[in-house]
């Protein structure tokens, strides 16, 4: 048989072949013994099966892949979570394939088998690292602490507020200790201050654009597609408008605590919110302040000024976009001034020392003016439409003058019904209702703390749940700090509060808090927590939480018959299984 005779070899030929040039490749050689239409035809044959050999050959090998990068974030607002998330987008531009998980997630040997590491981590409280990142600090801070390989390429971005001491101690510790353990520092520390928008950026750029990420870096992916931007934000917030403004406390207390309920309507899905999350508020300061404030450095108010945000006038400036409160070393650096103590605010570094400055050096000496952020109140089932919140004025005397709290003051006097202020909703992932509504609750919030129970309390009304709920709430008197007193004595008649404990610590010889009736009820506490209840605490980190958890933690030795670091061990998973859950400030 030659090679032309067979019509499907020609055809197969014909097949393979034509798709290339209009003279085949020279696979034989003139010197062979083939007429010129049998060497075309070979040579268009062996072309086409060199093409085939070479497609499969290609299709074999595996695109370059992404390279692995770990986020891991400690967050006790919501802001270091959702900043990993924006991380784990860009990532994905940059050729990483990156996992994002909360400190506390993971085990501290985990990381000797990771080669790229960004870390997100809020400071709050004294110096405090977060909730769900603190058993992580424990343990790289030991002086145990396993060694780690210098693969482990890392970066650590903090979020902190530089009035305080400690600003951005826990961060900076986690970044210290990482190279002591052996790691390898890819991008230096940022630490950032209550407007961390800014330097957050240039510090994800920088690790990004580091040595060690550069040279690691894998095929980029295309970006995610790009999610539907809330309406409704911190730098776009909803005016929402004031209904009520009543007081909770009595005339004979020592504290100004008011309900507020707030209108959300037309702002649509964007203000949804579950109970356990909070509300940012964005105030306004007091006339009075800033009036005092122009009197002390002689300006009228009408002088242009620069912010970020684009030109202002000064007056408008100190009223709607700064802190005329607080000092920090950018203030001290900016008007060429000493350091000062915390016991000086913006007016007395003004009037004790009669700087002279010019309407831009004031604005550039003081940081911008922040949310607040508070725990909502009410249960959107039971309050369509409507937001609650929960709020103490802040009253104090400093230097020998009185002085108020910026936010509190004005939503509970200068807002005014009918007033309009900008919200946005801060989810809470952290704190949440269980989706079981069998689940027993044990619920401690003294004070303020009282907010968010309100809403679980509404929430779980309105489910009809059959889960058992106790509530451990308390304040200095009975008859005129009893918050909500007539809703938590209704939910006592009607069964929805399965048990009820009150701590009021000026009415007796001795103080009672809610942690000594914790303590008091402890057997019954911890039957609770055998039957698979859930804690939930709201309100003061350093005082109350602190001891709230001192306590829990001698009521599970004492009456679950744990050694010390069994009691932590049981705390522990506990909190890991999403059980035992805080919302402290």
């Amino acid at each position: 048989m030659t090679a032309q005779d067979p019509n499907i070899l020609n055809n197969l030929a014909l097949a393979i072949g034509q798709t290339h040039t209009a003279r085949a490749p020279e696979f034989i050689s003139e010197e062979a013994p083939f007429d010129d239409a049998q060497r075309q035809w070979l040579n268009g044959l062996l072309s086409g099966l060199h093409a085939i050999a070479s497609a499969a050959t290609a299709a074999a090998e595996p695109e370059e892949a992404a390279t692995a990068l770990t986020v891991l974030y400690g967050s006790q607002s919501g802001n270091c979570e959702a900043l990993s998330k924006d991380l784990r987008k860009f990532a994905k531009t940059r050729g990483f394939d990156a996992s994002v998980a909360a400190l506390d997630d993971i085990e501290l040997s985990d990381l000797g088998a990771i080669n790229h590491l960004l870390i997100v981590a809020a400071t709050f409280g004294e110096g405090d690292p977060t909730d769900n990142s603190a058993k992580f600090y424990k343990t790289i801070m030991a002086d145990d602490a396993p060694a780690l390989p210098s693969k482990l390429n890392f970066s650590v971005c903090g979020l902190g507020d530089s009035s305080y001491a400690d600003f951005n101690k826990a961060a900076t510790d986690i970044d210290r200790r990482l190279e002591e353990l052996g790691a390898t520092r890819a991008h230096d520390f940022v630490g950032c201050d209550v407007d961390f928008e800014d330097d957050y950026a240039a510090w994800k750029t920088a690790a990004f654009d580091s040595e060690p990420f550069v040279a690691a870096a894998g095929a980029a992916g295309a970006p995610e597609p790009v999610e539907a931007v809330a309406a409704f934000d911190k730098n776009r917030p909803f005016m929402a408008s004031l209904m009520t403004a009543e007081a909770l406390s009595g005339e004979a207390s020592a504290k100004c605590v008011n309900h507020i309920e707030l209108s959300l309507a037309g702002g649509g899905e964007d203000l949804d919110y579950e109970v356990g999350d909070a509300l940012g508020v964005w105030p306004v300061n007091c006339g009075q302040e800033v009036q005092a404030i122009l009197a002390a450095t002689g300006l009228s108010g009408r002088e242009p000024v620069k912010l970020k945000s684009g030109p202002a006038q000064l007056r408008s400036a100190l009223l709607t976009r700064l802190d005329l409160t607080t000092v920090t070393p950018k203030t001290a650096e900016v008007w060429e001034i000493e350091t000062v103590g915390e016991d000086r605010q913006v007016i007395d570094l003004l009037t004790a020392m009669n700087l002279d400055m010019s309407a831009q050096q004031l604005v550039d000496g003081l940081r911008p003016l922040q949310p607040r952020l508070y725990s909502i109140s009410s249960s959107p089932k039971a309050h369509p439409g409507e937001v609650h919140l929960t709020v103490g004025e802040v009253h104090y005397d400093l230097n020998e003058t009185a002085r108020k709290g910026c936010a509190s003051t004005f939503l509970g006097k200068r807002l005014g019904s009918g007033g309009m202020v900008g919200v946005y909703v801060q989810r809470s992932a952290h704190f949440h209702l269980p989706n079981d509504n069998t689940v027993p609750l044990i619920m401690i919030g003294p004070g303020t703390g009282i907010a968010p129970f309100r809403a679980f309390l509404e929430e779980r009304e309105a489910r009809e749940a059959k889960g058992k709920n106790w509530l451990f709430f308390g304040d200095q008197h009975a008859a005129c700090d009893y918050l909500y007193r007539d809703s938590i004595e209704a939910w006592g008649e009607n069964g929805l509060l399965t048990e009820t404990s009150l701590a009021w610590s000026r009415d007796g010889v001795e103080k009672v808090y809610v942690q000594t009736l914790l303590e008091e009820r402890g057997q019954e506490v911890f039957e609770w927590l055998e039957e698979g209840a859930a804690i939930y605490v709201c309100g003061d980190a350093t005082r109350m939480a602190a001891d709230v958890e001192k306590a829990l933690l001698r009521i599970i030795e004492t009456h679950g018959g744990r050694s010390p670091e069994d009691a932590q061990t049981y705390l522990d998973a506990l909190s890991a299984g999403h059980r035992y859950q805080r919302d402290v400030y």
